[in-house]
């Protein structure tokens, strides 16, 4: 358990000791979000019906932004051999690697939401469930992402084959996520797309760190 805070702590320092990471995806997040209304013209009632999914698709952006890095410089600089020569678990590793990534992304991403809600007229009833949608929904995303991260670890251009590898599997959390936010700003109950968001989340809790654990292992050969 400590080896495993010592290195969530050692990655939340990293990234934001860089200057990248959690920064630049919330930055991207609100420059994505903020484009929207120069295109599709400042109506409220516009806005309204496709902020919940604009939302979610330019959260789902900035963490994969920010996923190409999760393994990589640690495979550069010897660091992950050490990693899985050490007393951790590397499933637990992965697992630590990746709630560091949702701490220093998608936590924040949730905070900033509501005030991107309210310039793309949310409606307020659906503020809340926004937020929750995205602190159900956004840890899948960085777990899911770090399979694909492990997989392209020490590839050159990795990035393109990340993204086109996770992209497909992001698909169900979108869908989920998007849903119980826009139901919420019909009127309806949004209680059943948490459920299955939260769901997705769950398997991928379950899955993603023995699945990168494994491809780490191949590309530490």
């Amino acid at each position: 358990m400590r080896a495993a805070l010592a290195l969530l702590r050692r990655d939340l320092g990293l990234t934001f000791r860089a200057g990248g990471g959690g920064l630049l995806g919330i930055a991207f997040f609100m420059l994505a979000a903020l484009l929207i209304p120069l295109g599709v013209g400042p109506e409220g009632g516009a806005l309204a019906r496709i902020a919940a999914g604009v939302l979610w698709v330019c959260a789902l952006l900035a963490c994969l932004l920010t996923l190409d890095r999760l393994f990589q410089a640690d495979l550069e600089d010897g660091a992950l051999d050490q990693i899985a020569l050490g007393p951790l678990p590397l499933e637990a590793a992965v697992l630590a690697k990746a709630a560091a990534h949702w701490l220093a992304t998608g936590l924040p991403l949730a905070v900033v939401a509501p005030v991107l809600g309210v310039m793309l007229s949310l409606p307020g009833q659906a503020q809340a469930t926004l937020v929750a949608s995205l602190l159900i929904g956004t840890p899948a995303l960085s777990l899911i992402g770090a399979v694909g991260a492990a997989l392209t670890a020490g590839l050159r251009r990795g990035g393109l084959l990340l993204s086109v590898l996770v992209l497909p599997l992001y698909v169900p959390t979108l869908i989920f996520g998007a849903q119980a936010a826009d139901r919420a700003a019909t009127g309806l109950e949004p209680g059943t797309a948490l459920l299955f968001l939260g769901a997705v989340t769950l398997l991928a809790a379950g899955i993603a760190p023995f699945a990168a654990a494994a491809a780490l292992r191949v590309n530490l050969r």
